[in-house]
């Protein structure tokens, strides 16, 4: 029962597979065991993250009784009010925000966003560099996957093959030039030119933020 419901509940919230194992943090063939009733989480936390996730009880979940629990926004709306769905984003590490710095990913830290938020990981800004932007020190910065971005975008950007930055980037390709520009007059832009363009890689595009700052 909990397999079939399991999927019933992301086939109407119109999820994939990977999108449901990202935002809980599992793995796909995880989900798909559990949906094929070939295996069941092995800890309470994972049904809990479920069961809040799609806004139901661990008893509806699990199959216990099938009425009174809320599946999609709908089914909430006779109540006067709709369930918040969340994602939990892997955490990356910190990521300067002021000269480069190794990122040390943490593999098993995630952040919670929301489930329409479009990213892939996150990272936690230290510095001060993109206050402009206001992107402030500890802030966690939300960023989906892409090798290239438009100029003028914020980008979470590898130089020198191994050190982190997020930045404003810019490509110039008529001067074999990519900048990237802070968002605080007090840093100089960080410009790069001809072979010093093969140790430069783009992570992916930021595009939300939390911030404990008011």
């Amino acid at each position: 029962m909990f397999g079939a419901n399991l999927k019933k509940l992301r086939e109407d919230s119109h999820l994939s597979q990977e999108q449901l194992a990202d935002a809980i943090g599992v793995s796909k063939s995880t989900i798909g065991m559990y949906e094929q009733g070939k295996r069941m989480p092995n800890t309470n936390t994972i049904l809990k993250d479920i069961a809040s996730y799609f806004g139901v009880s661990i008893d509806y979940l699990v199959g216990f009784h099938q009425e009174g629990a809320g599946v999609t926004d709908e089914d909430f709306s006779r109540f006067g009010l709709r369930p918040i769905h969340r994602r939990r984003i892997p955490m990356l590490g910190k990521i300067a925000c002021g000269e480069p710095i190794m990122c040390e990913e943490e593999y098993e830290t995630f952040a919670d966003s929301g489930a329409d938020i479009d990213a892939d990981f996150c990272v936690i800004a230290q510095g001060d560099s993109m206050i402009n932007a206001r992107i402030f020190d500890g802030d966690i910065v939300f960023v989906r996957k892409q090798e290239m971005v438009e100029n003028g975008e914020i980008a979470v950007v590898i130089v020198n093959d191994n050190e982190v930055t997020l930045k404003r980037f810019f490509y110039y390709p008529e001067l074999n030039q990519v900048v990237l520009q802070s968002e605080n007059p007090s840093f100089r832009p960080m410009i790069y030119m001809n072979e010093e363009l093969s140790h430069i890689r783009v992570l992916g595009k930021a595009v939300a933020f939390t911030s404990s700052v008011i």
